[in-house]
């Protein structure tokens, strides 16, 4: 897989945007960022006393690594940037977990991070909090824009233009048409599980709460504070043509994407941590699937492009 769309020379490039949301798809997006962010705001009076157990906890942290890292490893550093090559099941079981973050399905997810990346922090990214200037009240216009303002645009992300290679590959769009039925079982399954874990109904209901609807909003906020946050504040070491910078107080719970600027120097490794105390989970588990033989052609940063990219005081 690549990251680089041919284009045909006599016909040009293809616009940025395809169709815009239907009136459905458009309420779908506020509803997935609004009501999970409401039980965030419930969660700390709602656990004061009553409503969390450790079955819950327990459930939230599973859903949470399923989820998050089908995001990390699969939408991002798998099927945005080719960081390797994943045999079929693999593959479709990264594009479900993917799926289950609730962060819209996999081929419009991909076709917006690719355009990130062409237009980083310029006219064109469809997430930079620099594109309003740099003055305070336009940076605080910028980190909404960045960190989820940006969602409620109704112009979709051309995918003929960004990801021709997923619209071509059969199991891609079939998991990519059937969002719906992930998002699902990716609420419903922790209630579910917790009800039959607890032997009670409550034990469902706050197992829904928990690992379901906080779940998905901590990951929505972890996963937007890279966009915006990653491209504000942060160390610089390597040599990007944006100002994507490493934020190491999110690279544990981000699962190693908040070592954002090695990503945007170099965006096809398949690790983002590359100096020693840099914790990168994702990478950790890409090194898991290669040695069980699902993933290969993985691309491991080497000393020679890493001094390549290392940026010059």
């Amino acid at each position: 897989m690549t990251t680089t769309v041919n284009q045909s020379t006599d016909q040009g490039p293809k616009p940025l945007f395809g169709k815009r949301r239907s009136n459905a798809e458009q309420s779908g997006v506020y509803v997935f960022v609004i009501v999970p962010l409401i039980a965030l705001l419930a969660a700390v009076p709602f656990a004061w006393g009553w409503g969390l157990g450790w079955v819950d906890v327990a459930l939230f942290v599973g859903f949470y690594y399923l989820s998050g890292l089908g995001v990390t490893i699969g939408y991002h550093r798998y099927f945005t940037h080719g960081s390797f090559k994943a045999k079929r099941p693999l593959k479709i079981a990264l594009a479900i977990a993917g799926s289950m973050a609730l962060q819209g399905p996999v081929i419009d997810w991909v076709a917006d991070h690719r355009r990130h990346h062409a237009f980083s922090d310029r006219e064109g990214d469809p997430h930079s909090p620099w594109l309003f200037g740099s003055g305070p009240a336009a940076l605080a216009k910028g980190f909404w824009h960045a960190h989820m303002g940006w969602l409620f645009k109704r112009d979709k992300t051309n995918h003929e233009r960004f990801a021709p290679d997923l619209l071509a590959d059969k199991d891609i769009v079939w998991v990519d048409k059937h969002f719906v039925l992930w998002t699902t079982i990716s609420l419903a399954a922790p209630g579910v599980l917790g009800g039959l874990l607890t032997w009670s109904v409550w034990g469902g209901v706050t197992a829904f709460f928990w690992a379901g609807l906080v779940r998905v909003a901590f990951l929505h906020h972890l996963t937007w504070s890279v966009n915006s946050i990653c491209h504000m504040v942060g160390d610089r070491p390597f040599a990007a043509r944006d100002r994507s910078a490493n934020v190491w107080a999110l690279a544990i719970l981000s699962f190693g994407e908040s070592w954002h600027n090695l990503h945007h120097a170099d965006p096809t490794s398949a690790r983002h941590g590359v100096k020693r105390g840099q914790i990168d989970i994702s990478a950790r588990l890409i090194w898991v699937f290669e040695k069980l033989g699902w993933a290969t052609n993985v691309r491991w940063p080497s000393e020679q492009r890493l001094a390549r990219i290392t940026a010059k005081t």
